[in-house]
């Protein structure tokens, strides 16, 4: 097919379509930000307006007196201010007795004792009660953790079931302790 088209007049068409090209994309880019800008001008207007009024309401809050409370109020709250204290004394009471029990066992524990659970309870007919799980290699090993732990000033009782004895060697315990 013979190009019958001169050079120089393709040249002018190929730099005119790019001229089109261009003003298509920025004709395509301004209709996108006018829609843009519309779409987001009522949410503006919407947030300005609630600011406004925000401020309104704050400014009118912080020109009223506020009353003092009466007598009967602040009774009321130290009353209630008393007890939460209270209960937080407790709780924190509770865990430093834990704590103790927990430190005196470990400090009785063997090296080859391992201790896998360790309960704490408080039943009402025997007072606060410790129960331990774990694994002994041998009878002897822990017949000696039950023999310190009763020697410890903070329990009252160490109950290990003879059932704990059965077996000869690596033997699953059961403590239960009893605390002063």
């Amino acid at each position: 097919m013979i190009n019958l088209i001169p050079q120089e007049e393709k040249k002018e068409m190929i730099t005119g379509f790019y001229y089109k090209l261009v003003v298509l994309f920025l004709m395509t880019a301004s209709v996108s930000v006018l829609v843009f800008f519309v779409a987001i001008l009522p949410s503006y207007f919407l947030s300005a307006t609630k600011i406004n009024i925000i401020n309104e309401k704050l400014e009118t809050q912080k020109q009223e007196l506020v009353p003092l409370p009466d007598q009967e109020t602040l009774l009321v709250t130290k009353d209630l201010d008393n007890k939460l204290n209270m209960i937080e004394n407790a709780e924190n009471d509770r865990f430093i007795v834990s704590q103790k029990v927990i430190n005196a066992i470990i400090s009785k524990k063997m090296q080859n004792i391992r201790i896998t659970d360790i309960s704490y309870g408080n039943d009402p007919l025997k007072g606060r009660t410790t129960s331990i799980e774990g694994e002994a290699p041998s009878r002897e090993v822990l017949l000696s953790f039950r023999l310190a732990l009763e020697e410890s000033s903070l329990f009252k009782q160490v109950d290990l079931p003879i059932s704990n004895f059965i077996k000869g060697s690596n033997i699953r315990f059961y403590l239960n302790l009893i605390l002063q």
